[in-house]
């Protein structure tokens, strides 16, 4: 592979992200960088309708300006009673500037009232890989749970503290970083997108050798 070939660059400049992306995607043989990491600014337009527009729109982007392989991720939190809202427009709820202890505050609020059966949610995060020869891939997964009825947890990020695991009795803020890298919408999702890369790089050194 030429040097280029042996990173990856994942489009975010959320430091959270990339603790999780770098212990699920370590064993790949690849550099993980971030955007920052790889020396690449770019403000890039999210006009897609789906998670999986939004994250195909940034791999593209960032492929485009450095000639890597880029993954980029779009994901967010879908509440049952409120129609799936947040949605794709999870980090604008409110507006892109607010903290999240606002927009948790804001959904609680929203669910007053509500009953346990109806707080229904899940985590969605689809992720898209850019591949300098034209390829791109896309994966999708889910973790299915409930609203909270107030924060719990300091670990995680977002909407972490108010997404609650009945299963397990507590919020996603509250699990060590390896169970939630086992549970969560991203870690599934980038562990399916880890071997159809696998699969895909493979396959281009096949295409070399004959």
């Amino acid at each position: 592979m030429r040097e280029i070939e042996r990173r990856i660059i994942f489009a975010t400049g959320n430091e959270g992200k990339m603790k999780e992306i770098r212990l699920i995607l370590e064993d790949l043989g690849l550099e993980i960088l971030s955007m920052k990491e790889a020396g690449i600014q770019a403000e890039i337009r999210e006009d897609g309708s789906s998670f999986e527009e939004n994250a195909v729109i940034k791999a593209r982007a960032v492929m485009e300006l450095s000639g890597s392989i880029v993954l980029a991720d779009d994901s967010g939190l879908e509440v049952d009673y409120l129609n799936k809202e947040p949605g794709i427009y999870s980090a604008r709820y409110l507006g892109e500037d607010t903290s999240y202890h606002v927009k948790n505050r804001s959904l609680i609020d929203r669910l007053e009232g509500v009953p346990d059966e109806k707080r229904t949610a899940r985590f969605v995060c689809a992720i898209a890989a850019a591949l300098p020869d034209g390829r791109v891939l896309t994966t999708r997964r889910t973790m299915e749970g409930i609203i909270g009825y107030e924060e719990r947890g300091e670990g995680g990020f977002g909407y972490d503290p108010i997404f609650y695991l009945p299963e397990y009795g507590c919020s996603t803020a509250e699990l060590s970083m390896e169970k939630k890298n086992e549970l969560s919408h991203r870690g599934k999702a980038l562990r399916a997108m880890k071997e159809m890369l696998r699969e895909a790089l493979e396959l281009r050194e096949e295409e070399r050798e004959e």
